[in-house]
């Protein structure tokens, strides 16, 4: 079965006792089991759940993957990964990353003795030069947050797996429809399952994938140990918006790409991050490793911190607010709000300046859209 049709239908058959065409919500803590230690595939909500499992197979199928498993947040998944390693381990990380998952290495693994090395992700060589006789596990975005910079996945698993490491890639920007790293030769796939998967910013989640089966036993053992997991209404939700996610995410290429043309000739701008631009210096490796270029852009104003408040306070269908990947378009201040656990200084050598602005474009009419960015560019 081909992308859409997966979406609509994997994981989610007809259910066998009332033929209820939509997977129901399983609003249980727990189950009859038909004598001690004899049950029907399911004993406990937190061990697994039908409608959980509904979910974590669709998106396995959709990232080409064997094993899914749901989390109750992005960062939930993220440290279900970093469970993986033990004190004394290291990580080499992309650096250019979320601010989220940067503050689980620097704030919270640290003090339990996880160090991180972070490489310059334009660098082929950085990631090589980095490891070290304790490295267990690479870690990257692709796209990035926020500069929406490209990451060779493909030759990133070749240095993995000549080093025996763990390669893990985040997601979430892409979306499965657009990209799949497993087939690239990643390890692990990480998603906000908030964002895209969800569509609608009505939930948090969190999902990996992978199709390594001893990593997902280890990962497995750990979800229902440590109990991050989502409830059923939650996984249901996810689930609604996992049918959509192929229309969806056409649409808001359409509007990102339309709108970077858009905002790359406007005089108030001063630099416009987007794959999609053909003078993006990551234009051709998005296309090698990419179907679609999602619906994220990242921009620098020319009025500096000012003209991004004027900015922001002018925007009328963009809401400033964080998060990303729902229809309705959102506008961002990395340094004061995703990234802001990062400190100045380390955010200014990463590139996140205080004139950058992320936009997540939705799926509203692009010209109201336009006319809404034109509108507030004008103040800036």
């Amino acid at each position: 079965m081909r992308f859409e049709t997966r979406a609509i239908h994997e994981g989610q058959k007809p259910d066998p006792v009332t033929g209820s065409v939509i997977t129901p919500v399983y609003q249980t803590s727990t189950f009859e089991q038909d004598a001690i230690g004899v049950h029907r595939g399911y004993e406990y909500s937190r061990t697994g759940n039908p409608t959980r499992a509904a979910l974590e197979e669709a998106v396995a199928s959709l990232e080409g993957g064997e094993y899914g498993l749901a989390f109750a947040s992005g960062q939930a998944a993220t440290t279900a990964v970093l469970s993986l390693l033990k004190t004394g381990d290291h990580v080499v990380a992309g650096d250019d990353l979320y601010g989220g998952t940067w503050r689980l290495f620097e704030r919270v693994f640290k003090k339990w003795g996880l160090e991180t090395s972070y490489a310059d992700v334009d660098d082929a060589n950085a990631f090589e030069k980095a490891i070290r006789p304790n490295t267990k596990l690479i870690w990257v975005e692709s796209p990035t947050n926020p500069l929406l910079k490209i990451v060779d996945i493909e030759n990133l698993s070749t240095v993995a797996s000549k080093n025996q490491l763990l390669l893990v890639v985040d997601n979430t920007f892409a979306s499965p429809y657009f990209q799949r790293p497993l087939e690239l030769g990643a390890d692990i796939v990480v998603h906000s399952t908030t964002k895209y998967l969800g569509g609608h910013s009505d939930i948090i989640g969190g999902a990996l994938v992978t199709s390594r089966k001893r990593v997902h036993e280890v990962l497995k053992y750990y979800q229902n140990a440590a109990g991050s997991v989502p409830g059923p209404w939650d996984s249901w939700l996810v689930l609604r918006g996992v049918k959509t996610l192929a229309i969806r995410m056409r649409e808001h290429e359409k509007n990102a790409t339309f709108l970077a043309e858009f905002l790359e000739v406007h005089p108030k701008v001063s630099k416009v991050y987007y794959p999609g631009l053909p003078s993006s210096e990551y234009h051709l490796l998005a296309r090698k490793q990419m179907s679609g270029f999602s619906g994220m852009i990242s921009i620098e104003l020319a009025g500096g911190l000012p003209g991004v408040e004027r900015f922001v306070s002018r925007l009328e269908v963009f809401t400033l607010a964080e998060s990303l990947g729902g229809v309705e378009s959102l506008v961002c201040h990395p340094a004061r709000m995703t990234h802001s656990s990062i400190g100045e200084r380390e955010r200014r050598r990463r590139g996140i300046s205080d004139n950058l602005v992320r936009l997540s474009v939705g799926i509203e009419n692009k010209e109201d859209l336009r006319e809404d960015l034109e509108r507030a560019l004008g103040e800036v």
